[in-house]
């Protein structure tokens, strides 16, 4: 066998060339030898150099972890001497507010801050409003130093969160230095009364303007805009200032309000027109004559009355002049007693001629104050410059007016006609006979009414025309006003008993009175007794009822020379009649003796007759009215006349008392 490295030469060198055939197999198998063995030789170098290089990387690596394992060492030993040496004092490169702490303890660095900061001492504030200042050092609003706290904030620097965090700010303050801010207590009490005391200087207060009466003359009072310092909000402000630890200005927060009324002027001139002359109130036109009014009320009235009141409206507001709605209505209020009136039917007379009604007296229209619309009415027109103003009034009119007729009322023919008499009567009762029959002259009864005597009378006094005449009250005859007025209300009981009307109410006299029963030759009718009626009003009254469909008409007439009072009633007939029966006086009582007693108002020999004596009795009077052959309605009258006792008062010393008893029998 060739050694490889020859055989690889020669065989290159000559056997192609001069071998053929099965020389050439074998040079092909030997050349293929040559190659693997080649191949093995290159590899085995290959081996030897990869054994060769693990060797040397192993003693690199070896040299590099030794390395980094001192490195480290050594910086955990610096690390480790940095923390004790610094413990308990603040790391180097930490400062408060620009003030070097570092490496100090807390209290040491709390002393170097109170020494260097005095920004709270010598910094400069200017509160500012305007063009006027005022110059304040920081303290004087409250602002110190928390020294401590601010020691603690720098120590804490490098102290808290993770190693790594602890670490990096320890680098970082001693590469580029870490400023904490200062800790600032501010004590705003001291700036809130500070400012406090700057806004009395600057605070004015808003004034709206408004409106005054002296006497009669309106007084305008201008306003004026209002201003406060905004304390709350200056405090914000001021407090960002403190807090750059930078002398600075700080503007004062000034709020202005103006006033909701900017013009008053226009009212003021409405008020002096109001006041420029009287006010008249009057009634409107077409009142009957007699009417009250009018009514002038002078300015410095008028100016009691007169109320100036803002209004707002949205961000605007004026001054509304009204009137004193208590103040007028207290004066209307007494005004409408005066003014009111109540409905009354017009009055009449029936023509026997022409069978129609003749106006003796017109309707009244009711009329009543109406308070309410009148204030309205006075305020919304005098404010518009009118100084005559109606008033406003509710009117009513009657049911029956003037211009009714006979036929529309059912007044067609007389159905009744009644006499009394009343002779004997002195003036003073003739005078209140006339006063009270007048009262019912064409008077009206309307269908279904219940009719009273006393409300048709009125008020019985001496200004109604009425006089002084003999009464009967308390037991006694009397004078008194009104007296003989029951002569009228017998007759009108009598009429309406005979008409067949339902009596309602009916009194009777204590005693029989002889008027009632006289008849037209002066002679007593004992058949007339029980047919009396008394009333005194408001407490005794007389009462019928008109239960027909037609309206009654009364006429009533007075004859003082006859000594008669008639009573007609005129309507419709629907066909009633009257049957009546009496019993006449019955259970006679006689009278008792007269009383005679001395009266010291007298003269001595003068006797005077103050009573008469009549006999008591008792009567009962029925009726039957009739519709055709139907009874419409009966009724019963009991009368008790009590036994009535003649009284003589005598003066002092009178001699021949008592004399003969009189047989004389009075009354009112």
């Amino acid at each position: 066998m060739l050694q490889p490295g020859e055989a690889y030469h020669l065989s290159l060198c000559g056997g192609t060339q001069k071998v053929k055939g099965t020389f050439l197999k074998e040079t092909d198998c030997i050349i293929r030898q040559n190659i693997i063995c080649l191949l093995n030789v290159t590899m085995h170098r290959a081996t030897a150099r990869q054994i060769k290089n693990q060797i040397l990387l192993e003693q690199v690596l070896l040299t590099v972890l030794l390395g980094l394992s001192g490195f480290f060492l050594l910086l955990l030993t610096a690390i480790m001497g940095y923390q004790l040496w610094y413990a308990g004092r603040i790391y180097p490169g930490v400062s408060v507010g620009g003030i070097d702490v570092g490496g100090l303890t807390i209290k040491t660095a709390a002393a170097r801050i109170a020494s260097e900061l005095n920004y709270h001492q010598i910094g400069k504030i200017v509160l500012q409003e305007g063009e006027r200042t005022w110059l304040v050092t920081p303290a004087q609003i409250g602002l110190f130093p928390d020294l401590e706290n601010s020691a603690k904030a720098a120590f804490s620097v490098g102290r808290t969160g993770g190693l790594y965090r602890r670490l990096s700010e320890q680098l970082n303050a001693q590469q580029t230095g870490v400023d904490v801010s200062p800790i600032l207590i501010w004590d705003q009490r001291l700036a809130h009364d500070y400012l406090s005391a700057l806004a009395k200087e600057l605070d004015r207060p808003l004034i709206e303007p408004s409106l005054t009466l002296e006497g009669s003359s309106v007084v305008v009072h201008p306003g004026q805009s209002g201003r406060f310092v905004d304390i709350p909000a200056t405090l914000n402000t001021l407090g960002a200032q403190l807090q750059t630890l930078q002398d600075g200005i700080v503007p004062l927060v000034i709020v202005e309000s103006q006033p909701i009324i900017m013009d008053i002027e226009e009212q003021a001139e409405i008020a002096r027109r109001i006041l420029s002359q009287p006010l008249v109130l009057t009634l409107p036109e077409g009142q009957p004559e007699g009417s009250p009014g009018p009514w002038e009320l002078q300015p410095t009235q008028v100016a009691e009355w007169l109320i100036f009141q803002p209004v707002v409206e949205g961000t605007q507001g004026r001054y509304a002049i009204t009137f004193d709605k208590r103040k007028l209505r207290s004066f209307l209020s007494e005004l409408a007693p005066k003014l009111a009136l109540t409905p009354q039917n017009a009055r009449f007379i029936f023509n026997d001629e022409t069978r129609q009604l003749e106006v003796i007296q017109k309707a009244v229209i009711g009329r009543q104050l109406n308070i309410e619309a009148s204030i309205t009415k006075i305020q919304e027109q005098a404010l518009t410059g009118e100084h005559s103003i109606n008033l406003e009034l509710t009117l009513t009119p009657p049911p029956v007016t003037d211009d009714a007729t006979a036929e529309q009322l059912g007044i067609t023919e007389l159905i009744h006609s009644e006499v009394s008499y009343f002779y004997g009567s002195s003036p003073e009762r003739v005078q209140n006979i006339l006063a009270g029959a007048s009262r019912f002259h064409g008077l009206l009864v309307a269908p279904g009414e219940t009719f009273s005597m006393a409300k048709a009378l009125g008020d019985i006094n001496l200004d109604n025309g009425f006089a002084e005449a003999l009464i009967i009250l308390g037991g006694r005859t009397i004078k008194g006003v009104g007296g003989g007025i029951c002569q009228v209300s017998t007759t009108l009981f009598r009429t309406a008993f005979f008409s067949g009307f339902p009596i309602v109410e009916r009194h009777a006299h204590a005693y029989r009175v002889a008027y009632y029963e006289k008849n037209a030759s002066n002679q007593i009718n004992p058949q007339l007794a029980g047919l009396d009626a008394t009333v005194f009003v408001p407490l005794v009254d007389f009462k019928f009822i008109n239960d027909t469909p037609y309206w009654l008409l009364m006429e009533t007439y007075v004859n003082p020379s006859r000594s008669t009072l008639t009573w007609k009633f005129y309507s419709t007939s629907d066909g009633r009649r009257v049957e009546w029966n009496t019993t006449g006086p019955i259970n006679i009582q006689p009278a008792p003796e007269p009383l005679y007693r001395e009266n010291p108002d007298l003269p001595s020999g003068e006797i005077k007759q103050v009573d008469w004596a009549a006999d008591g009795a008792d009567v009962t009077v029925t009726r039957i009215v009739y519709k055709g052959d139907t009874v419409h309605l009966q009724d019963t009258f009991i009368t008790h006349y009590q036994p009535w006792q003649a009284i003589y008062e005598y003066g002092p010393g009178t001699e021949g008392m008592p004399p003969e008893p009189s047989s004389s029998n009075h009354e009112e």
